[in-house]
Order: structure tokens, then sequence, then C-alpha cells
């Protein structure tokens, strides 16, 4: 037990989450999975590869739910090696001018607040254990470099994810945390299933899109994870070779 590596992934019912859980199991972690919803963390859970694992359903956005979340990992395993901070959501894609505050709110208080709340239980577990420190991953977007239309919450968050992520490994280095983020641009998940039919270009028109393995995703988060305290991957893109982000037109 106390060689064995604890990780903690949110947002991990799917997608991302679930890619990410499932590679780090195969690379010999023990994962805490923490999501909204129990049968889908449950579902990540059946798929892990004999690592042991945890299921704790969360609200990312509640500081009493995160605050019990890394109670039951201190309680479980005593120490926290890895937090993937996942979790994300989106607005419908209008006009920004009828954008309603509450969409606005629902993106920030997921995106922004609770990777904040989630970096900070995991910087207090990870200050208080013996031997100190650990590593934070946040997930970012290539909508942090070039937004999609009707995309201003998402973006705006995602961008602040960027400034969060530096803060995190400048603020972190006392205490043994490295913090990096890792930006993902089509991964083929069920969120961008619209992208490979067609998806809104910034010339208005309807596009399809190239995706890539989201298996592949896990496998960049896997190197990442792996790095000594001393190295650190600050930024990271991992994208579809042919997706429209490098170039215009």
């Amino acid at each position: 037990m106390a060689d064995q590596r604890i990780a903690l992934v949110t947002g991990a019912g799917s997608g991302i989450g679930r890619a990410c859980a499932i590679a780090l199991s195969e690379a010999g972690y023990a994962l805490v999975l923490a999501g909204r919803r129990q049968a889908q963390l449950d579902e990540t859970a059946s798929m892990l590869t004999g690592a042991q694992h945890l299921v704790v359903p969360t609200d990312v956005t509640d500081p009493d739910a995160v605050e019990l979340l890394f109670d039951a990992v201190r309680g479980a395993f005593g120490r926290l090696d890895l937090l993937f901070n996942n979790a994300g959501s989106g607005a419908p894609p209008v006009p920004f001018e009828d954008l309603t505050f509450e969409d606005w709110r629902r993106v920030v208080d997921v995106n922004l607040h609770g990777a904040f709340l989630c970096a900070r239980g995991a910087m207090r577990l990870m200050r208080d254990q013996q031997p100190q420190g650990g590593r934070i991953i946040n997930n970012g977007s290539l909508a942090a470099y070039a937004p999609r239309p009707h995309s201003a919450p998402y973006t705006a968050t995602k961008h602040a994810i960027s400034g969060l992520t530096k803060s995190l490994a400048l603020d972190g280095r006392r205490i043994g945390v490295t913090c990096g983020q890792i930006d993902i641009g089509n991964a083929a998940t069920p969120m961008t299933e619209q992208t490979s039919t067609g998806t809104l270009q910034p010339d208005g028109s309807m596009r399809p899109e190239p995706r890539m393995d989201v298996a592949d995703v896990g496998r960049a988060l896997v190197y990442m994870a792996s790095l000594p305290p001393d190295t650190n991957v600050l930024s990271m893109t991992v994208m579809a070779a042919s997706m429209p982000f490098v170039g215009r037109g």
C-alpha cells in the first residue's frame, strides 16, 4: 500500500474522465472516481483493470461536497498523488447577446469554481501528507487560445484555467506540488459527436471535423503524471491532427 500511487479523477463518469481513469488504472494507480452520477461512476469502475478504486459521487460546485470528497480520499488511502481536474460543462451555443446569466453562471461554477475547490482540496492534502507533494493536471481546452462561435462561457473559463494552472505551478513549489494543463482538441466522445457530421465554423458554414481516439488523451495524461517531481509539463496540446485549429480558413 505504501508504494501505491493514488489518483483522483473528477468528471470520471464518461468521456475524457473515463478514458483517463482507465489509462491511469492500467498504469498502476488506485483510482478515486468523482462525478455527479453514481451509475456512470460505477460503470467506469467496472472498466478498471485490477487497481483499487473508490467511487465518490460529488458535485464539484458544492464546497461541502468537495470537502467530503477529500475526507473520503484521506480516509481510504491517507494520501493523494495526482488530481486530474477534469469536470467541465458548456452552455447552449447561442449568440452572446442571447446568453442567460443562469447559463453563464452554471459554466463558471463547474469549470472554474469547481476546479478551484478541487485544486484547493488537493493542495491541502498534498501539503499535509508524508512524503509531502503531488501533481495536479487541469483539463484546459483549445478554446483558451482559439474560441469556437457561441462559446463565450466555456472559452472564458478555460482561459481562466490557464491562469489557475500557472498560479498553482508557482504556489505549489514550496510544498512539492507540480501543476500542468492538458488542452484537448476533438477527442472522440459523446460530447463531440456532432463535430463528425458538421459543426459551426467562424465563417458561418457547417463542416465536419476530424476527431481522435480518446484513449490517446489517456496516454498523454499518463505521460504527464509519470514525470519525476522535479519535472513538469506546464502545458500540453493533444488534438486531432487535421482539425481546423492550426491555420485559418
